[in-house]
């Protein structure tokens, strides 16, 4: 279903080790649809290295920086997955005060796969429905998430979903939270 995205700018916050189409299918997606979508990461790379499943994947381009990427400037904030990408970001104390500002500012937070785990690094997971890979399940409920096996969960302005397959559905609750 094709949604009507023009004029809306999203932030994919990311760094090496994300799942490869937990980043570009959303991103693929939300542009075919009219958005706007930036790659933002820590640090000063240009390029940012994907995991495939089971290798290193294709090298995807930063287009702002963490350190001067600025809320504001976005409609909505995805967080791909990826053992490592999440990992990596929860420990970043600016990674985790950009993931909260969008929360502050009710703008649509999403999260896929391991994603999550940025959710409940960022407080933002207590009393709230959510989905994850499962591994990350134990971790969520006991930040007081009530867990759902469902290939998406919205709750208010967290969106959230459990895996690649479920791509489809999660880049589609996106966009009809930029829609509403």
């Amino acid at each position: 279903m094709p949604y009507s995205l023009s004029g809306k700018t999203i932030a994919v916050l990311a760094t090496d080790g994300f799942e490869q189409s937990e980043l570009t299918e959303p991103k693929r997606l939300l542009e075919s649809w009219g958005a706007k979508v930036d790659v933002i990461a820590p640090g000063d790379s240009a390029k940012i290295r994907a995991w495939n499943h089971t290798d290193w994947g294709d090298s995807v381009a930063v287009d702002q920086h963490l350190e001067q990427a600025t809320p504001e400037g976005y409609d909505a904030l995805v967080l791909p997955g990826g053992v490592l990408n999440p990992d990596t970001l929860r420990t970043d104390k600016q990674a985790i005060a950009f993931i909260r500002a969008f929360a502050t500012a009710q703008k649509p937070v999403a999260a896929i796969c391991h994603g999550p785990w940025l959710l409940l690094e960022s407080d933002l997971v207590r009393d709230r429905n959510v989905t994850s890979w499962p591994s990350v399940k134990t971790d969520l409920t006991n930040a007081g998430a009530r867990w759902r096996d469902a290939e998406v969960v919205v709750d208010g302005q967290l969106i959230t979903s459990r895996k690649p397959d479920d791509i489809p559905a999660f880049s589609a609750a996106v966009a009809k939270a930029l829609a509403a």
